[in-house]
């Protein structure tokens, strides 16, 4: 009986995780199986990341807003509220960097919001 190898085929898969692993500290880029462990859990946290990433810059986009709408003597969400009730589709990304890069224009932004809540 004659243990089979994959060979050339393995070979060239376990190249693909070493090759992955290149720059991890020690055996993570030396030993197959610790290796394998550690490409998973990797990539396992890169997927989770990515959607985390997106909740965080909405809650810094959210946070800019307040901020802008406060100094104008105004909440975020009577802000929100009064861009809705005047029917002005600007998501939190843009309105940030309106508030940030153009203050005239979120200074309008910010008196059609009122106009529109009386």
């Amino acid at each position: 009986m004659v243990r089979v190898t994959i060979g050339a085929p393995r070979r060239r898969k376990k190249n693909r995780y070493f090759k992955q692993a290149k720059g991890y500290w020690g055996g993570r880029s030396k030993l197959w199986r610790t290796v394998r462990e550690t490409l998973l859990r990797a990539w396992a946290y890169g997927t989770r990341d990515r959607r985390h990433k997106k909740r965080i810059f909405r809650r810094l986009w959210v946070v800019r807003v307040n901020a802008a709408a406060r100094m104008r003597g105004m909440s975020y969400s009577q802000l929100i509220d009064g861009l809705n009730k005047a029917k002005i589709a600007l998501n939190r990304k843009q309105l940030s960097e309106i508030a940030i890069h153009d203050p005239k224009a979120f200074d309008t932004l910010v008196n059609e919001a009122r106009a529109a809540r009386k």
